[in-house]
């Protein structure tokens, strides 16, 4: 976690020097051009690609750029800096930061997903797999404090599972020294027994043999504001048009994801992801779907964020719990859904 503050923080002492330009519009042709952060490029997120391949953002006037942060801390760092308006990651970075008393923080103002969408990846085929086999195993699964590592570790312990090196005595070593963007390719170089893996990372290697989805992490961890679209304070309150823009393109993509097959869904965002066939990107869908993935609405609970605090706490990743009413604003989810 101080190696991710470090970063933070060297980005806000960048952003509040420079002559940032997040704060004006830049129109083309009548539209509005963003940039949005994202993590990672994953199916986990289909109600955004929905929202961008059905023509929702261009139907509420704005043109969104992507930017591939490959990791929260990266995504926090462009927002902070300036780079970009938006950033989809884990509310966890908007807590890090504002906990720094950062002049600049994070404003959550639309939740996307509600469950961990990683899947376990075994290097055997286990039909029978049960969280307990995990007693013993190396475990590669995220940055030191990050979302998906803190989950990872919530669900071993609550399993009745200790983590720890000693895998001789059965404890779980859960890995949190690999970066995000490479954790698959380690585990195919013969890094650990486990991995944690986003679609359709995770199918692309069951396709390739070179291991086996054994459980989901997001069913065994239960609902937690896992993902969220969050702006600069700074932003927020002189671009309010524009986040309300944004989120209602958003809320658009949800419904039509809430409404439609697993099969439609991946007619509509095959374009995103050429690299997958069809019949997988629809398995993957399938498997967001039964897992209860997606949030029906951008809006972000006290419970589910309180619920979020636990997880970092018992990680021992949180020095102090945030204010739920400075860090999210559910006004534009709201305003969202009344229209």
């Amino acid at each position: 976690m101080k190696k991710f503050f470090a970063v933070l923080l060297m980005s806000a002492v960048v952003a509040v020097g420079c002559s940032s330009d997040t704060t004006e519009k830049v129109e083309i042709d009548g539209f509005v051009e963003v940039t949005l952060a994202e993590v990672t490029h994953s199916v986990f997120y289909a109600p955004q690609y929905v929202a961008l391949e059905m023509g929702y953002f261009e139907e509420e006037g704005l043109i969104v750029d992507f930017l591939a942060a490959q990791g929260a801390d990266k995504t926090m760092a462009s927002l902070l800096s300036g780079e970009v308006e938006f950033g989809l990651m884990g509310p966890e970075s908007s807590i890090y930061v504002y906990n720094q008393e950062s002049p600049q923080y994070a404003v959550n103002f639309a939740q996307l997903t509600k469950r961990d969408g990683s899947f376990l990846v075994s290097r055997i085929d286990e039909p029978d797999f049960e969280i307990a086999d995990l007693a013993g195993a190396e475990l590669i699964g995220g940055r030191a404090g990050g979302v998906p590592l803190m989950t990872v570790e919530y669900v071993v312990k609550s399993n009745g599972l200790v983590v720890g090196e000693n895998v001789e005595a059965g404890e779980v070593n859960v890995r949190s020294d690999i970066q995000f963007d490479v954790m698959a390719g380690s585990f195919i170089g013969g890094i650990g027994d486990y991995v944690t893996l986003f679609e359709p990372t995770a199918t692309q290697l069951e396709n390739e043999g070179q291991g086996f989805i054994v459980a989901s992490i997001g069913a065994e961890s239960g609902d937690i504001p896992y993902t969220a679209y969050s702006a600069l304070n700074t932003y927020v309150d002189k671009n309010p048009e524009i986040v309300q823009k944004f989120t209602n393109a958003i809320y658009k993509g949800q419904v039509t994801v809430q409404e439609s097959s697993a099969e439609e869904i991946a007619e509509m965002i095959s374009q995103q992801f050429m690299e997958i066939s069809l019949e997988d990107l629809t398995t993957v869908i399938q498997r967001y779907k039964d897992i209860d993935a997606w949030c029906a609405t951008p809006v972000m609970t006290q419970e589910s964020f309180d619920k979020l605090m636990d997880v970092m706490e018992l990680a021992g990743e949180l020095d102090a719990r945030a204010d739920f009413d400075a860090i999210v604003d559910n006004s534009f989810a709201q305003i969202a859904i009344g229209e």
